[in-house]
């Protein structure tokens, strides 16, 4: 008899991204413990962060919770993760005695029980680059844990480097709360009003910020609503043109046809071209006012009724004149 699956989130990294793993060999698991799960990287330690109710299984299907992790795990990746930053530091090093422009080494990251060290890297083309040197060089300073090299993005590599954010913040939103990152694109700062001035849309990791598309939805909602520039409109204080719309207070600059400029609700407005054709309308003649002639009255045929229909017997017979008695003439 197959067990009930009970499907729970863990977190690898303090702001990472949620995994969804079977615990159906560990039922009175909860938030917050952890555990020791299976993943393509090796066996990993991660938190429990969530337990999913109802949740639709992926094709591949649910990889198992191995077991709870034990304090002599917690200790074991403590003394690991210690031993990262050297490891970054050695492998920077190597790097920059190979002569590997473009590369940078982010990070390292041992699995808990120090049998996989993986090295972190981003780089600033697109090109493919060839790091076996490098790898094989770590993988003779580190033996016996297996080394491997991962690039990652520039979003995710502000988002471990962390740092001060353009708003302000002393920490970026990709490393205080952000597990995911979204498509940006550059429509979302124009229906905002936002400049599109590079320094004023681009994050400190060179992509379009995050937090554009923060507000994008209430905005676009919002737009829907208001008449856009340059429409004509009719105000309380006359006609006019729309020079621009406020989302979030929902109220319309408009210019009026006076030369003055005021502010008015959504509400106060209506559009020009509606009322404008509501009026040609009225001009117009109306087709229903024309005197139409009277119709002739239609003549319907019925047939004839078993009762109008006189019975054959009644009916004169008509005799039939033959030829058969008829005598010769003489000639």
């Amino acid at each position: 008899m197959s067990m009930q699956p009970f499907i729970v989130g863990i977190r690898f990294a303090e702001v990472g991204k949620i995994y969804h793993f079977d615990a159906a060999l560990i039922p009175e698991i909860k938030v917050g413990d952890h555990v020791i799960v299976e993943t393509s990287r090796g066996r990993q330690l991660g938190e429990v962060a969530q337990l999913v109710e109802d949740p639709s299984p992926p094709p591949e299907g649910w990889k198992s919770v191995e077991r709870r992790a034990t304090p002599r795990d917690l200790v074991l990746r403590k003394t690991w993760q210690q031993k990262e930053v050297a490891a970054m530091v050695d492998c920077r090093e190597r790097a920059a005695q190979l002569r590997l422009s473009g590369i940078k080494i982010v990070a390292s990251e041992y699995s808990f029980d120090g049998t996989r060290l993986t090295f972190i890297y981003s780089t600033e083309s697109e090109d493919k680059v060839d790091l076996k040197s490098l790898r094989h060089d770590m993988q003779k300073k580190f033996t016996p844990a297996k080394v491997e090299m991962r690039q990652i993005g520039p979003r995710d590599a502000a988002k471990i480097l962390g740092g001060l954010g353009a708003c302000g913040l002393e920490t970026r939103c990709c490393s205080r709360f952000l597990t995911e990152f979204s498509p940006i694109s550059i429509k979302m700062a124009k229906e905002q009003g936002i400049s599109l001035t590079p320094s004023e849309i681009t994050g400190m990791c060179g992509r379009l910020r995050c937090c554009l598309i923060y507000e994008y939805e209430q905005y676009a909602a919002a737009r829907k609503e208001l008449p856009k520039r340059k429409k004509r409109v009719v105000t309380p204080s006359g006609e006019g043109k729309v020079l621009d719309a406020m989302p979030l207070t929902m109220r319309v600059r408009v210019e009026l046809d006076d030369g003055t400029t005021r502010e008015f609700d959504r509400d106060e407005l209506e559009p020009w071209d509606e009322l404008e054709a509501l009026r040609r309308k009225s001009q117009q003649p109306c087709d229903n006012c024309q005197e139409k002639k009277p119709e002739e009255p239609k003549v319907e045929f019925q047939a004839e009724t078993p009762a109008q229909k006189a019975p054959a017997a009644e009916q004169p017979v008509r005799r039939r004149r033959g030829n058969r008695h008829r005598r010769p003439r003489s000639g």
